[in-house]
């Protein structure tokens, strides 16, 4: 593999990182605080699915449940890092449970009955992360009472009117 070719993304990734952060000092401790997920739990998730397609040939695909567990909650847990969003991003650790299993089944002799559990935890978790983002959205656009009071009489106002005009 080219050398250019790992290291280009890298350095574009930590370009736009210390761009929308401007004052993080570059200490290990902080380049361990920010990116621990990238540096621990993700390459362990990769090194799973390297050893299932280039070591295994393809034969042992148990191997890929905890791949697809620590190489998602790897992303769920640097992009929640990175950008301080907890609250939102915990869904995503029944999502990697869910990816897990579902590259057991791709991959793996395709037993129908792991759809089950897949399809509960993606949907739980999709469901979750659509509520507290929606949910996320509208405390932050209305988190003044006072538009939603005057958004209040402004509906009645105009329910009034069409109720005396009918």
């Amino acid at each position: 593999m080219n050398r250019s070719a790992f290291l280009g993304p890298i350095l574009i990734l930590l370009g736009v990182f210390l761009f929308l952060k401007g004052d993080v000092s570059f200490t290990s401790g902080s380049m361990f605080a920010y990116f621990w997920p990238t540096l621990f739990v993700i390459p362990i998730g990769v090194f799973f699915h390297w050893m299932y397609f280039f070591i295994l040939q393809r034969r042992g695909s148990g191997v890929l449940v905890p791949g697809g567990i620590l190489l998602t909650a790897g992303i769920v847990c640097q992009i929640s890092t990175l950008f301080d969003i907890w609250s939102l991003m915990w869904p995503g650790f029944m999502l990697a449970v869910a990816i897990g299993l579902f590259e057991l089944y791709w991959f793996g002799g395709r037993n129908r009955y792991l759809l089950i559990p897949i399809n509960i935890l993606a949907v739980m978790s999709l469901l979750f992360f659509a509520v507290f983002s929606i949910g996320s959205l509208f405390s932050a656009l209305f988190h003044n009472n006072s538009i939603i009071a005057i958004g209040l009489i402004v509906v009645g106002g105009i329910m009034m009117m069409m109720r005396n005009r009918g």
